[in-house]
Order: C-alpha cells, then structure tokens, then sequence
C-alpha cells in the first residue's frame, strides 16, 4: 500500500523533468524580456524548420561557444547565420537576453556584452521581443508596433543566402548587404571572401511587356510615348546632341532607335540607341530620364492629343526617315572609352579653350588622370566629417589617402555652390598644365553622374588663414617666415601673369586660398573663377563680378573691369593682412576696414603700429616699414606683378 503513492510521485516527478527537458530543447520561439534562455536552451521556429541557440562547429576543437541560427531537421549541422562570429564565448556560461535598452543582446558568465542588436529602440525594453521565424529570419519586434521590426537578421547577412532574402543596399540603413565566408571549415569567424550585387551586371537584361510602335506602319496602332524618371543616374554609353532643351526630346522622338533622352544644363542634350544600361535611381539630386515606351504603358491617356497627332504621323515618320539617313553619315562611331562621361569631359574642356589657339595645342587635356568616384569615396573614408579639411565657397574639401599610400586633398563641389561644369572645367584646364612651385598641383578629376570632384597634392599645413588670424597658431610665423611667404606668392602670381604658357588672371586670390606646405612655402590654389587672357588682351570686363568683397580692386567691384592689377590689389590686401594679423574685414577707429585704417597710419606717420607686435623684432624695423610703403603704394595706385617686383 506505500508503494504505489511512491511510484505516483515518482511519474509525476519524471513527467515534469521531461516537460523542463522538452522547453529546454524544443522550447518557443521568441525571447522576451523575462524569458532570456541560457546556453543549454534554444528557440525553435514555430514549424521546426530552423533552431537558435548556443552551439559549437562540427568537429572542432575547445570550447569555443557561438550564437547562431541552424536547420534543425538536417542530419548533418547547418549554420546559416551566427551572432558572435569574431567573438565566440570560451565555456557555456552564455546568456541570450533583452537588455535594459531593448536590444537583443549575448552576455558571457561575467555579464560582459559579446554581441549586440545595437539599434536605436524608442519603447521600453519590456516592450520589445525577439522571434525565430521559419524563413530562418530572427526578428526584434516590439508589442506596441507589432508590424514594425526594428532589427532582422536578413539585413545582415553572413554565409548563406536563405530564400526571401535580398542582396544590395539597405534603404534604412544604407549598408551594403553581402555574404561573407568562414575562416575555416571548424572556424567559422570572418573569412576572406566575400558575394555581393554587382550594380554594373545587368546581363539577362530585362523585357519590354509591350512592344515599341515607332517601326510599326500599320495605320490603327498608337504611336511611343516618354516616361519621366526623375533623380536618375547617368546611363553609360551617352551619345551627345546639339540640340537645345526644346529640340531634345524631338530629336529622339523622331528617331526610333532613339530608346531614351534626358538634357543637362551643363552637358546638354544626351540620346541614346538600344538597352539603357546601369540605370539607377537617386534618393538626392540626378537628372530627368526620359524613357521611350509603348503608349500603353503610359499611365495617363489623352484622346485629343492622339487624334491631333494621328494626321502627322504620315509626316513624322517621313521627317524621322530623313533624320536617320542623315543621322547615319554625320554620326561617328562611338569612343572606345570605359567611360562615356570622360569623353564629354574632355569635349567640354576643349571648347573652353578653343578661344586660345596656343593654349588649346599646348594643353594635353587627355594627360590628365581621371579618378572613379568610388575610389575617392574610399580614400576619404566616403566623405566623413573627420576628413573634412574646410569648406570652401563651391564646396567641402577633404583629405584622402589612395591605395598607394599617396595623400590627397579632394574638393567635392556641391550643386547649392553655383559652381557648376563650366567653373570644374575651366579650373581644369587652368592648372592642368601649370608646374610651379607656388602653386598648388591638380592630380586629376571625376565627373560621374551629379558628382564633380577636383584632386590636388595634400598640403599638411592648411590654409595660410589659419596661421594668421589664429591667436596661437600665429606666432609660428615670425617676420622672416612672413616675409618668404609674401616673396613666394609674389613668384607664383609673376609665373601666372608673364612666364607660364597661358596668360593667367586669378579673381580670387585672398588668404583662405594660399596653401602651405610642410616647410610653410606658399602655393596659390582655387583656380575655378580664373580667367585664360589672349596674348594680347590687357583687361576685360564682365557683368557676373565674382571673388570675395574685400580683396576686389574699386573697378571690379564696380564696373566689372578685371586685369592684372587686379590680383595685384588682392596682393596688397593680402600683405596687410600678413604684416598686421588682422582680417580685412576688421573694423579700427571711425569704423575703418584694415586698408582704409593703413592708409590712414602711414599719412599720420604712425605705420609701425599697424604691425603684429608679437612677431616683429626692431631689427626688421627697416625692412618691415619698406613692406608696408610698397603695399599701400600698390592698394593706391594699381600696378602689374612685375612693376610691383621692380619697386
């Protein structure tokens, strides 16, 4: 009789460990915040199709325990995604836990993190909970938006690529989603190899689901229409019009190999004949594409037009007959170039210098190397504010370093500047060719899509403004050094005006725009407003009078007349700012600019108070005072380089 309430409580303690046994192993599947599982315990997706957990490599070594997602149903273990692939815990005191912060979380025995969601999660962490799904997808979801999932390992990847999956960009986050290999067949941390979408494969093509219409002569069918696509990248393999923004979309419409248009204020009008190839779509700037397709295809419908249109089109394929035949023997054969826009670059570039014979046959435009954007991209680290080396009026410029190790400064022009082809074009074809040692040396260009970058030699010591009006920076420069880098800018303004092959004026020469290098040599940069005069031509004038307020001679600023004497103002401007430490825009007594206020001293007999009294020695007292008379001798009455040089 005492037996038998002995084996009941025995099969009711054994009918309880094997429930714990079954949550153990075949437990639910998703974690709460209450709910953590250890290393002992797994999630299993509601069909049983995937298992997550703690596990170790088939056949490997140690103890080494890793987090990650298997086919639980497959004889042989298959792991398609792991948590702490570079990080693995060394014994099974894991912990898979919500953390305080809402995110999903891999602690070791001592609590430390191993891994982590790391997401920015806006609801409580009690709120939040994680699901194993039979896709294999592990989700962190939170109870207040159920529909909303705030993490997924979909979005990142690791070896194996799981249907429903996709490959690409993120478009919340913007990484690039690829697959990476393990280490090793028992290592499974991060290997060399790596599987990602290749943007420039679009081998299978697409299909059109209606047929263009253009070469069908039967008289009942609807003609081609245009789709509009808007911030579009630039398909390769361009053939440029010269046509105008009215004429373009003519020009395409009556030739029916014609499959796309789009104009470009700075390119102007582009066509082009058969497959579109890498298209794509911009979430910023890019242009408007207009694509030819079937009039079906087109979403909005006018039975006016096509009853307007229907008498004409005998007329129109007539004219795009006459077109095309015409088209066939003006048209040359494309470029052999990779790159389409490099080709447009170099016509534009050609044109500009059109206007100057010797230039245009010394210049070797195609000399200059041409940069792909994606490389310039990586050589900054894709543009981070901790590059950023300043901003300047047409854009941000950064420090890059290219895979050989050279270092680089990159100007990346922005659309918001009004800087545009024209200004990238003509500072390019300016310093292109230009050697002197005061003036800063272009290495190259891009322009890709809506991307227009210039890259220059790196100069470590930044702008000379930088010295100058720094309190502390600017005791660098004592009078000696002063002095080499007024006479070094003086050299390299002479080289620009009277020896180097193009006779050049630069509109814009102010302090911000002088670079220095290791050794605080100066180098004139920014050459995007400078102007290539004719061997004979002394001065012009302009109704767009562009450069900086301040540093611009009475006479350009005015009436828009530029010459020599003009940058030899901004020098004089500029020396004042050298021998003073002020800015120019600095307002003395009477409510005086700095060159007003230096006139006024040296009538008043009183020029040496003008000078920085921080680095100036009474030694220099003689040769600082003979600076000075010469640059408000030069600010008052305008000369050329080389008078200033004889005076």
């Amino acid at each position: 009789m005492i037996v038998i309430p002995n084996i009941r409580i025995l099969l009711f303690v054994l009918a309880t460990v094997s429930c714990f046994s079954l949550k153990l192993c075949f437990g639910e599947d998703r974690i709460t915040f209450s709910t953590p599982i250890k290393d002992s315990e797994t999630l299993l997706s509601k069909s049983g199709v995937f298992r997550f957990g703690f596990f170790s490599p088939v056949n490997s070594t140690g103890h080494l325990r890793y987090v990650g997602i298997w086919y639980d149903k497959v004889p042989v273990q298959t792991v398609v995604w792991i948590a702490n692939k570079d990080t693995p815990i060394n014994n099974t005191s894991g912990v898979i836990s919500i953390s305080d912060d809402g995110n999903l979380v891999v602690t070791d025995g001592r609590n430390r993190l191993v891994w982590s969601t790391n997401v920015t999660v806006t609801v409580a962490p009690n709120a939040t909970w994680v699901q194993l799904m039979d896709t294999g997808n592990l989700r962190l979801k939170d109870n207040i938006n159920n529909v909303e999932t705030l993490w997924e390992s979909f979005k990142h990847p690791y070896n194996s690529f799981l249907p429903r999956m996709t490959l690409g960009t993120s478009t919340k986050t913007g990484e690039n989603l690829k697959l990476t290999s393990w280490r090793s067949y028992v290592d499974p941390s991060t290997g060399s190899y790596t599987a990602e979408w290749n943007a420039r494969n679009w081998s299978n093509g697409c299909v059109r689901r209606a047929s263009l219409q253009c070469n069908v002569s039967n008289g009942g069918g609807k003609g081609d229409g245009f789709l509009k696509l808007q911030k579009m990248k630039v398909p390769i393999n361009a053939e440029q019009s010269l046509a105008n923004v009215q004429a373009c979309p003519k020009v395409c419409s009556d030739n029916c190999s014609c499959t796309a248009y789009a104009y470009d204020r700075g390119i102007g009008c582009m066509l082009w004949s058969g497959d579109l190839v890498d298209m794509q779509s911009f979430l910023g700037s890019g242009i408007d594409l207009y694509i030819r397709v079937a009039h079906s295809e087109l979403k909005t419908h006018s039975k006016l037009a096509i009853m307007v249109t229907a008498p004409l089109l005998a007329v129109l394929f007539v004219a795009a007959v006459c077109v095309i035949l015409v088209c066939r023997k003006l048209k040359k054969r494309p470029a052999p170039e990779k790159d389409r826009s490099a080709e447009l670059l170099y016509k534009r570039m050609e044109e500009l210098t059109s206007g100057n014979e010797s230039a245009s046959n010394q210049v070797k435009l195609k000399d200059l190397p041409l940069f792909e954007f994606k490389v310039l991209a990586t050589s900054t680290d894709s543009f981070s504010p901790g590059n950023k080396l300043g901003q300047g009026g047409f854009g941000p410029v950064y420090k890059g370093i290219l895979p050989e190790g050279q270092e680089i400064a990159v100007k990346r022009l922005s659309r918001a500047s009004g800087q545009g082809l024209e200004e990238l074009m003509n500072e390019v074809v300016v310093i292109s060719k230009l050697q002197h040692r005061n003036l800063v040396k272009l290495l190259g260009c891009c322009i890709e899509g809506e991307e227009r970058l210039l890259v220059y030699e790196y100069m470590p010591k930044k702008s000379l403004d930088a010295y100058l009006f720094d309190p502390l920076k600017q005791k660098i420069l004592d009078w000696r050094t002063r002095f080499n880098i007024m006479e070094g800018i003086c050299r390299g303004l002479l080289y620009l005006h009277r020896d180097s092959r193009l006779k050049i004026i630069h509109r814009d020469l102010k302090a911000s725009n002088i670079l220095l290098d290791d050794n605080l040599n100066p180098k004139i940069s920014d050459f995007g407003l400078a102007r290539v005069f004719q061997a004979n031509e002394d001065e012009a004038n302009t109704r767009r009078v562009v450069g900086t307020y301040g540093y611009m001679s009475p006479e350009y600023a005015m009436e828009g007349f530029f010459s020599e004497k003009s940058d030899v103002f901004s020098l004089g401007v500029i020396f004042l700012e050298i021998i003073s430490g002020r800015k120019n825009s600095h307002k003395e007594d009477n409510n005086l600019n700095l060159l007003a206020y230096a006139w006024k001293l040296w009538n008043d007999g009183e020029a040496s108070s003008l000078a920085n009294s921080i680095v100036f020695d009474e030694c220099f007292e003689k040769e600082k005072r003979n600076v000075f008379r010469l640059d408000c001798y030069v600010c008052k009455n305008l000369q050329t380089i080389d008078q200033m040089f004889q005076l």
